[in-house]
C-alpha cells in the first residue's frame, strides 16, 4: 500500500474498522463513542432536533464511510435505506433492477409501478450485454430524459449468488445517463468497493454482516456525491426513517469485528461449498469461490474474497427441501443473514420468491466451527434426502 508524505503506512480497511469513529484521542478521554440519548438539543447548535443529527450516528456513519470511501447515512432500516434511494427517483422514472434482488427491494418497486409511481423493468445482471440493452431502452423511452433513471444492482445477487460485472455496468450505465445504485449487503465493504468502480451511492442491510450478531435492524447509504447526500438526508428526515442510537451504538460495536468475522464465515462457506458439491442428494451448489461457478473469474477479479453466503438445491423438490430446514440441530432454521450463527431456509417459500428453484436452500454461514456445520448438514441430508 501507498502511505502519505510523512511515511505513514495507509491502513488496512480491518484496521480502519477498529480506529474510525472514536473520540479524539486526548487524555482521560473515553475509548468508545457515548450513546447519546436526546431528542432535544439546546438552540443555536447543531443538531437541532433529534431526527435531524446524532453523535452515536455520526460515529458510525465516519466508519462505514471510511470503509466505503464516501459519505455515510444511517437509517432505521436496511429497507429505508433502499425506499431512500428509490424515492430520489423522479415520478414517472425508470428503474433496471436485478431479477433476484432481495425481495423486500422487488416488492417496493412492485408497489410504485403499481401506483404509477415509477416504471420498473428487472434484468438479469449476470449478462452485461442485456442488461445493458435494457438500459438503453429505458434510456431511449419518451419522458426517460425528463423523469429519470436508476439501474439497481447486487453483487452476488440474493440469493442465487450470481456476479454481475459492476465496472462494465456502472459504466455503461453512466453512458446512458443513468444513475447506478449498488447493494453491497452480501459483500461488505471489506470484500468489494462500488464507489471506486463508479457507482453513485451504495445501501446497506446493517442488520446484517455489519453489525453481525442478529439484535439490530438498521441500514446505511454511502455516496460521493454532495447532490444526492443532501437528497437522501432529506428523504431520511421527512419519512422519519431514522436509527435509534442505542441500535446504531451496537451495530458500531459490531462493525469492529466485521473483519475477523468475515474471515472465518468466509473460509466456512467455501470449505461447506466444497463438501456439498460432492455430497450425494445435492443437486448443486451456487458459490462464487467455487471454480465452476459462472461468475468465478469476474468475483474473483472485482472482490477480496467470496463472502458468507451460499445456496444449493437438494434433490427431491421443495418438500424435500423443507425437511433438511427442520431436521438440523446446530444451524439455525430462519431468515437473515450475517450474524454469527449459521442460519438456512428455503427461499421458495415466502411470497414474491416464486421465481426460484422451489429446493433452493440458502445458507448464511456463521462462526461455529466448520467440522460441526458439516455433520449437521451430514445428518440432516441423510434424514431429508435418504442418501
Amino acid at each position: 500500500m501507498s502511505g502519505d508524505p510523512l511515511g505513514r503506512p495507509a491502513l488496512n480497511p480491518a484496521t480502519l474498522a477498529v480506529h474510525l469513529g472514536r473520540p479524539a484521542p486526548l487524555p482521560g478521554a473515553p475509548v468508545n463513542a457515548s450513546v447519546e440519548l436526546s431528542a432535544t438539543f439546546r438552540a443555536g447548535g447543531v443538531p437541532t432536533y433529534g431526527r435531524d443529527d446524532n453523535a452515536t450516528w455520526s460515529a458510525f456513519e465516519a466508519v462505514l464511510g471510511g470503509l466505503e470511501g464516501g459519505t455515510a447515512l444511517a437509517f432505521g432500516s436496511g429497507m429505508g435505506a433502499i425506499a431512500a434511494v428509490l424515492e430520489t427517483v423522479p415520478v414517472g422514472g425508470w428503474v433496471v433492477v436485478a431479477g433476484d434482488a432481495y425481495n423486500g427491494t422487488r416488492r417496493f418497486l412492485a408497489d410504485a409501478a403499481e401506483r404509477g409511481r415509477l416504471a420498473v423493468r428487472g434484468a438479469d445482471v449476470s449478462d452485461t450485454d442485456a442488461t445493458l440493452a435494457m438500459c438503453e431502452e429505458v434510456a431511449s423511452a419518451p419522458n426517460r430524459r425528463e423523469a429519470g433513471g436508476l439501474l439497481w444492482l447486487e453483487s452476488p445477487t440474493n440469493p442465487l449468488l450470481a456476479i454481475a460485472d459492476l465496472p462494465a455496468l456502472i459504466d455503461g450505465a453512466h453512458r446512458l445517463g443513468l444513475t447506478v445504485a449498488v447493494d453491497n449487503t452480501f459483500a461488505s465493504p471489506l470484500l468489494q468497493s462500488p464507489l471506486e468502480m463508479g457507482a453513485d451511492v451504495v445501501a446497506h442491510s446493517v442488520t446484517k454482516l455489519l453489525s453481525g450478531h442478529s439484535d439490530v435492524v438498521l441500514g446505511a447509504v454511502v455516496t460521493r456525491s454532495e447532490a444526492l447526500l443532501a437528497k437522501l438526508r432529506t428523504r431520511r428526515s421527512l419519512h422519519g426513517a431514522i436509527p435509534g442510537p442505542m441500535e446504531t451504538f451496537l451495530a458500531l460495536r459490531g462493525i469492529r469485528t466485521l473483519a475477523v468475522r468475515l474471515e472465518r464465515s468466509q473460509a466456512t462457506a467455501g470449505d461447506l461449498a466444497e463438501r456439498l458439491l460432492a455430497r450425494s442428494g445435492v443437486a448443486g451448489v451456487r458459490y462464487p469461490g467455487l471454480p465452476d461457478h459462472p461468475g468465478h473469474k469476474l468475483a474473483a477479479r472485482q472482490m477480496r474474497g467470496f463472502g458468507t453466503m451460499l445456496a444449493f438445491e437438494v434433490e427431491g423438490g421443495g418438500e424435500v427441501a423443507e425437511a433438511v430446514c427442520q431436521a438440523v440441530e446446530v444451524m439455525t432454521p430462519g431468515t437473515s443473514l450475517g450474524g454469527v450463527e449459521t442460519l438456512i431456509e428455503r427461499r421458495a417459500r415466502w411470497a414474491g420468491e416464486s421465481h426460484l428453484p422451489p429446493a433452493l436452500l440458502r445458507l448464511s454461514v456463521g462462526l461455529e466451527d466448520a467440522d460441526d456445520l458439516w455433520w449437521d448438514l451430514d445428518q440432516a441430508l441423510s434424514q431429508a434426502t435418504g442418501t
